[in-house]
């Protein structure tokens, strides 16, 4: 019951939300928008203060996005935080370079993580951490690389999207089979359509739903209290069911650590 009430109240945070995380539409009404300041010291390593925003309430938030400039360090410790430490220290990891992502890590598990990214026009309203399992680690995960790649040539957002739809279509990117990705982070931080602002979302799962309705989850409609919620129904390749999730403690996962 417990597990129940916490998966639809997330379901219920997601639910303002139009397009969000790199066009997947990751869906949140419990968006407030912060001021935007910097969580890293010199050495790109998190500071004390940047931990200490986990128990912070989201308006108290700072905002850390993350671009190509961002320190190498910094952009591993958000990409590793998307999933527990089990399966993140043996992920590949992806930093934003100049050129777009850059693997500066060959993982052992199938897993890749990253930090998603989305955008207004031509201002970043997203920064996200997410590790995909093997299968969206070879289908759509390939899109958001190339998403990120027409990004740092200086082409627009219509352009990107015109050009990962013509993808799908000719068969560059392939819709994923079973499987999920991990946004077990504290920092999830998206845009929400309705309010015009961004803000943090809770940690969650989601799974992949490609070309998925509302009635295919047993729903009339997509509405704030359907569990899972289903993100971009009906709308393509890159849907989602949406799915609470708490990420376990550092004790209980003692025995691996986030080397890289």
């Amino acid at each position: 019951m417990q597990l129940h009430r916490r998966t639809k109240l997330a379901a219920e945070s997601f639910a303002s939300v139009s397009v969000s995380v790199l066009a997947l539409g990751l869906l949140a009404s419990l968006l407030v928008a912060p001021a935007a300041a910097s969580g890293a010291d010199g050495s790109g390593k998190l500071t004390d203060a940047t931990t200490a925003e986990s128990t912070m309430s989201p308006e108290d938030r700072e905002v850390h996005l993350v671009d190509a400039s961002t320190p190498r360090e910094r952009q591993i410790e958000l990409a590793l935080s998307a999933a527990p430490t089990e399966v993140s220290s043996k992920a590949a990891v992806y930093i934003l370079g100049p050129k777009g992502y850059e693997k500066v890590r060959e993982g052992t598990n199938g897993f890749s993580c990253l930090v998603e990214r989305s955008f207004k026009g031509t201002t970043q309203t997203s920064s996200a951490p997410a590790c995909f399992d093997a299968e969206g680690s070879r289908t759509i995960m390939l899109a958001y690389l190339r998403r990120e790649e027409l990004r740092a040539q200086g082409k627009s957002e219509a352009e990107i999207k015109d050009d990962v739809a013509k993808g799908y279509e000719d068969g560059r990117f392939k819709a994923p089979g079973p499987g999920f990705l991990y946004m077990m982070s504290s920092e999830n931080y998206v845009y929400n359509s309705e309010s015009k602002k961004s803000g943090f979302v809770p940690p969650h799962l989601m799974f992949y739903a490609p070309y998925k309705t509302a009635k295919d989850v047993g729903y009339e409609s997509v509405s704030p209290t359907m569990v899972p919620y289903l993100t971009g129904s009906g709308v393509g390749p890159e849907s989602l069911l949406v799915v609470a999730a708490d990420k376990p403690s550092q004790a209980d996962s003692a025995g691996d650590s986030h080397k890289h």
